[in-house]
C-alpha cells in the first residue's frame, strides 16, 4: 500500500467519525466543531486528488467563513436543546428511511466510478496549474452561468439585508445616517443635582439603650 493510499484511508476514517459525531453530539457547539473537522478532512482528500482549488476553497469559504459564523451564532444564541429533542423518536423512522434512500442513490451513482480501473485518457502535462485552467474555463466557456450564479447570490444577499432592516415593532433598528451625524454632546447629558443628606436611622438597640 502506497503512502497516498494510507493517507486516503486515514483521512476518510477521521471524516466518517467526525460526520457521525456531527449528528450524534448533544452539544450544538461540539457538533459545529466536528463539522469543521469534517470539512478539513474533505479538503485533505481533495488535496490528495490534486484538486488544490477545491481544497483551498472549502477551507476558506466553509471553514473560514460559514462555519465560523455558524459557530458564533450558536454560541451567542440560547439554544434550548431539550425542546429540540422533543419528538425525535416520533420522526426517527421517516428520517431514517429518507437517509437510507439517499445513501442508496449516492451508492448507485458512485459505484460505477469505482469499477473504472483503466488510466484516464486525458494526461496533464507537468507544471500545469489546474487552478489556472479552471479559471480560464470559467471565464471563457462558462462565463454566462457564472454571471447568472453571481446575480442570484447578489439578489439573495440584498433580499436578506432588506428583510433584516425592514421596520418591525420589536426591531432595534438605528439609522446609519443618524449614527454618523451624532455629536459627542448628544450622547451624554450632565445633570446638576442639589446635594441631599439622609436622616440617620435609629436601630432597635439604640432605642433600648436610650430607655435605660
Amino acid at each position: 500500500m502506497s503512502v497516498t493510499t494510507g493517507l486516503f484511508y486515514a483521512f476518510s476514517g477521521i471524516l466518517l467519525f467526525a460526520a457521525f459525531r456531527v449528528i450524534t453530539a448533544r452539544n450544538p457547539v461540539h457538533a459545529a466543531l466536528y463539522l469543521v473537522l469534517t470539512f478539513f478532512q474533505a479538503a485533505l482528500i481533495w488535496m490528495l486528488l490534486k484538486a488544490e482549488f477545491l481544497s483551498i476553497a472549502l477551507v476558506l469559504v466553509y471553514v473560514g467563513a460559514v462555519m465560523v459564523l455558524f459557530l458564533f451564532v450558536v454560541m451567542m444564541m440560547d439554544v434550548n436543546v431539550e425542546n429540540l429533542r422533543l419528538g425525535f423518536w416520533k420522526h426517527f423512522p421517516f428520517a431514517a428511511l429518507v437517509g437510507v434512500v439517499i445513501a442508496l442513490e449516492m451508492a448507485a451513482v458512485l459505484m460505477g466510478g469505482f469499477r473504472i480501473v483503466e488510466d484516464p485518457s486525458v494526461v496533464v502535462a507537468p507544471g500545469v496549474s489546474n487552478t489556472k485552467e479552471l479559471g480560464i474555463l470559467l471565464f471563457t466557456q462558462y462565463v454566462v452561468p457564472l454571471e447568472v450564479a453571481a446575480a442570484i447570490l447578489l439578489v439573495a444577499m440584498i433580499a436578506a439585508i432588506s428583510l433584516t432592516l425592514r421596520p418591525r415593532k420589536d426591531s432595534k433598528y438605528v439609522s446609519p445616517g443618524d449614527q454618523v451625524r451624532v455629536k459627542s454632546r448628544d450622547r451624554m447629558t450632565v445633570v446638576k443635582m442639589a446635594a441631599t443628606q439622609t436622616a440617620p436611622t435609629v436601630t432597635a438597640d439604640a432605642d433600648a439603650e436610650k430607655k435605660q
